[in-house]
């Protein structure tokens, strides 16, 4: 079972930035970060895999937010700036030992982790 625990989520005025961190408990190949909205589906956020670099992001977020992992370390980090209201949400991250080839799908991921909440305000 791996374990994941967030940290760094909080509230702050549209325009501000906030880093969230997720420690895993064990070296895992994919990891991302999603989020879900009082009332929406969970979405996927950003991603990446192991140590290839290679990154994903949604379109919503492209340009604002940047993913990056350090394996040594086992941390998956999320650096958001230019915050709009819309960001707020619960976010989390999420783990899986395999290579997954469908990063920003939440079917893709076995490990999850308790969430920690954005809220960004006008």
């Amino acid at each position: 079972q791996v374990q994941l625990v967030e940290s760094g989520g909080g509230s702050v005025q549209a325009g501000g930035s906030l880093r969230l961190s997720c420690t895993a408990s064990e070296y895992v190949a994919s990891m991302g970060w999603f989020r879900q909205a009082p009332g929406k589906e969970r979405e996927g956020v950003a991603a990446t895999y192991g140590s290839t670099g290679y990154t994903v992001y949604a379109d919503s977020v492209k340009g604002r937010f940047t993913i990056s992992r350090d394996n040594a370390k086992k941390t998956l980090d999320l650096v958001m700036n230019s915050l709009k209201p819309e960001d707020t949400a619960m976010y989390y991250c999420a783990a899986d030992r395999r290579l997954r080839g469908h990063l920003l799908l939440e079917t893709e991921y076995n490990y999850w982790g308790q969430g920690t909440q954005v809220t960004v305000s006008s």
